[in-house]
């Protein structure tokens, strides 16, 4: 096998797609990647264009839809691409920028929503304190936080991954990440397979006790209080916010059975692999438009006062 074949070009292990179903799938696609994109754009132009949204809780959140357009478009253009020319093939530095990017997004979307769910933690169980600690540069830190950390985790594992020697050529899914990165290295990958379930169990740990502390400070916040309109408004934050976290661990969680199981084809294992990069940054927009008061009001400002 030629070394400059190993080191500069992969072949994908393409989906087994009939002829005349490739332009429709191809469309299909296209049609579901410009609506991710539409919709989180117009989240995104909100939060910068509408003042009233210009608070701590909109600032963070604006880090969510920032963060599936990295997710989707690492993933589904060169996925289209492939299935539009018939290739499946990729250069081994596109690769692994690829495979960082959704390792990225994936460390993104835990981290974002701790940090969601921190803030509304402060919001609803201290608001008279809340502007005092939400500063802006308390702010501008959590957000530093939750890019930087995820970029460092990210950046160990595939350093980790680049030291290794490569002796194989053909990446065994329709996208790269760093397990499928693994398997074309021919060296001892004990210490990266270590680090890397500390880095998905770091994650997880850090986010879900971080969210799982806010809610439950929430919930009795909201049993005892007895204002009904702010436990209301409380209650709707929130419930989006549990519906974005509930979307990622399911899919998550699927994605992972999916290669459990010996039964279970490539072609399926390969659609739930990108279920994760495709249905949140989907569906979180339309969560959060539909469930926040404020951005349902500012989408639909024109309406409403036209109806009323």
């Amino acid at each position: 096998m030629d070394n400059n074949t190993i080191n500069f070009q992969l072949s994908l292990d393409p989906f087994f797609i009939p002829s005349g179903a490739r332009y429709p799938i191809f469309f299909f696609g296209l049609v579901i990647y410009l609506f991710c994109i539409s919709c989180n754009m117009t989240l995104i132009g909100l939060i910068i264009m509408k003042r009233n949204l210009h608070k701590p809780m909109y600032f963070i959140l604006f880090s969510l839809p920032l963060n599936d357009l990295i997710g989707i478009t690492a993933m589904l253009p060169k996925v289209l691409s492939d299935i539009l020319t018939d290739t499946s093939q990729v250069y081994y530095p596109l690769c692994v920028l690829q495979g960082f990017l959704l390792h990225m997004y994936g460390g993104g979307v835990l981290f974002i929503l701790a940090a969601m769910a921190f803030d509304r933690y402060l919001a609803i169980c201290s608001p008279l304190h809340y502007s005092s600690v939400m500063t802006p540069k308390i702010v501008a830190t959590i957000i530093a936080i939750v890019w930087g950390l995820d970029f460092f985790l990210i950046l160990v594992l595939f350093a980790l991954q680049a030291r290794l020697p490569l002796c194989r050529s053909e990446i065994m899914n329709v996208f790269c990440d760093n397990p499928s990165l693994l398997k074309l290295t021919c060296g001892n990958t004990f210490i990266n397979n270590i680090i890397g379930l500390l880095n998905t169990a770091l994650m997880q740990i850090i986010s879900i006790s971080i969210q799982v502390f806010s809610y439950v400070k929430i919930l009795i916040t909201c049993l005892v209080s007895r204002r009904n309109e702010a436990r209301s408004k409380a209650i709707n934050t929130c419930v989006a916010q549990l519906v974005i976290l509930f979307i990622f661990e399911i899919v998550g969680t699927f994605t992972i059975l999916s290669h459990r199981f010996q039964n279970v084809s490539l072609d399926l294992q390969k659609i739930m692999g990108m279920l994760i990069f495709l249905v949140p940054p989907i569906l979180n927009p339309i969560v959060y438009g539909l469930n926040t008061h404020e951005i349902r009001s500012n989408l639909f400002g024109r309406h409403t006062k036209v109806s009323a």
